[in-house]
């Protein structure tokens, strides 16, 4: 499972697992049938525009120089305005990103879509299919030559996965402030926990609770950075669970 490091919002780092070839050819065949309803939609606008007789080569010529405008910089524009996505791929739940973590410039998104003359155009998806199977970060030719690959956007835990022991009837919140949390924080944390367990990074387990405890307000905690973390997950649920009842 291939994973690139990105940083959060928060300043966490956290590794990210590389959207595979299945994710992203689906997000391709989800562009494509969006592709198909405009065609439908711009030939019955030609039929309506030239309706009657005179104006229906130019209603038609004019349909068809749209329709092929769209696809043609669908994806480009996509990706520029919308953080590396488009429809196909926010379904899918992946997004474009520089190797180094960052949101893609315009120029690395000029040239990978520029490439997709040699990954889909001329060689039919072959060439990218190939490039994507082989190369260690799931790049086509285009994302090679800019520097880019696609991230599933989703960590690999949600809330529904974190780890819950329901503490015991008496038991007291450590850190009630964790209430200005939500769910993604506690996701994010969670993930940190096991970014650690398996890297031994005491780097990233400290930048992650110093920043919680910034967010808290927290001062003087009497405890160590794991432990810090791992109570406010149990701060978190216990309170989240009464709020339910």
């Amino acid at each position: 499972m291939q994973t690139i490091k990105i940083t959060t919002s928060q300043n966490i780092d956290i590794d990210y697992e590389v959207a595979g070839l299945g994710e992203r050819i689906l997000g391709y065949l989800i562009d494509w049938g969006i592709f198909i309803l405009l065609f439908f939609g711009f030939a019955i606008l030609a039929t309506i525009l030239g309706y009657g007789g005179r104006m229906d080569d130019v209603s038609t010529g004019f349909a068809v120089i749209l329709f092929t405008s769209v696809v043609v910089f669908y994806d480009l524009l996509c990706e520029i305005l919308f953080n590396g996505q488009s429809i196909g791929k926010k379904a899918m739940k992946i997004r474009v990103i520089s190797l180094d973590g960052s949101s893609p410039t315009v120029g690395q998104y000029l040239l990978r879509w520029m490439f997709r003359i040699v990954d889909i155009t001329f060689t039919s998806g072959v060439a990218a299919i190939i490039a994507v199977a082989l190369s260690e970060n799931k790049q086509r030719i285009g994302d090679i030559v800019a520097g880019t690959t696609l991230i599933k956007t989703v960590p690999r835990t949600d809330i529904q996965h974190v780890a819950f022991v329901p503490p015991e009837e008496a038991y007291e919140p450590v850190f009630p402030e964790v209430t200005l949390l939500q769910d993604k924080d506690i996701v994010l944390i969670h993930e940190v926990i096991n970014n650690v367990r398996k890297s031994g990074n005491s780097v990233l387990l400290y930048d992650t609770a110093t920043r919680v405890k910034e967010h808290l307000s927290l001062r003087n905690v009497q405890m160590d950075d794991l432990s810090f973390l791992q109570s406010i997950i149990k701060d978190y649920n216990y309170l989240a669970a009464r709020a339910e009842v």
